[in-house]
C-alpha cells in the first residue's frame, strides 16, 4: 500500500512528457503498404493480410478512410438492405487478385482496426467510388449521422 502511495506521488511530482501521454492512434503511417484481400466484411471495412515488413504479414481490419456505410446488424430492415447493397458493391470493385495498398494508415477507435486510404492496382480509391455510387456517405470522424427508418 504504501509503495503504491509512493509510485502514485511520484507521478504527481514528475508527469509524463506531453508525447508520452499522447495516444499512438492519432498516428499515421504513409505507407504504401502492400495487403491482399481476404473478405470485404461490409461497406467500409475488409479484413488484409498486410505486408508491412519483408516476410511478414499480419492479418487486419482496415476501414476505408472517409465513408461511413450503413451497419448490417441495423434494427431496421431498410437499413440492412442498404448495408448489403453497399458489401456487394464492394466486394465487385475490389480486384479478383485481392491485391490493395494501403496508405495513410492509423489507429481507429476500435482495437484492432485501422484505418487508411485503400487504392487497388488500377489507381482507383474504392472509399471515393462507393461515395460517388451512393453506396457510402462522407465520414471523418466525430458522430455519425442518426439512423433514419423508413419502412
Amino acid at each position: 500500500m504504501a509503495r503504491s502511495f509512493i509510485i502514485l506521488c511520484l507521478f504527481l511530482v514528475f508527469p509524463l512528457p506531453a508525447s508520452a501521454k499522447t495516444s499512438t492512434v492519432r498516428e499515421t503511417i504513409a505507407g504504401p503498404v502492400s495487403a491482399e484481400i481476404i473478405e470485404v466484411i461490409d461497406g467500409d471495412t475488409i479484413l488484409v493480410d498486410a505486408s508491412p515488413w519483408p516476410q511478414q504479414t499480419i492479418e487486419v481490419y482496415v476501414r476505408l478512410r472517409g465513408i461511413n456505410a450503413p451497419e448490417l446488424h441495423s434494427k431496421c430492415a431498410a437499413v440492412r438492405e442498404e448495408a448489403e447493397r453497399a458489401q456487394a458493391a464492394l466486394e465487385e470493385i475490389m480486384p479478383a487478385s485481392g491485391e490493395v495498398q494501403l496508405t495513410k494508415i492509423s489507429g481507429d477507435k476500435y482495437f484492432g482496426r485501422i484505418l487508411a486510404d485503400v487504392t487497388i492496382a488500377d489507381g482507383r480509391n474504392p472509399a471515393d467510388m462507393l461515395l460517388s455510387s451512393g453506396y457510402a456517405v462522407s465520414y471523418h470522424g466525430g458522430r455519425k449521422a442518426p439512423e433514419l427508418c423508413a419502412q
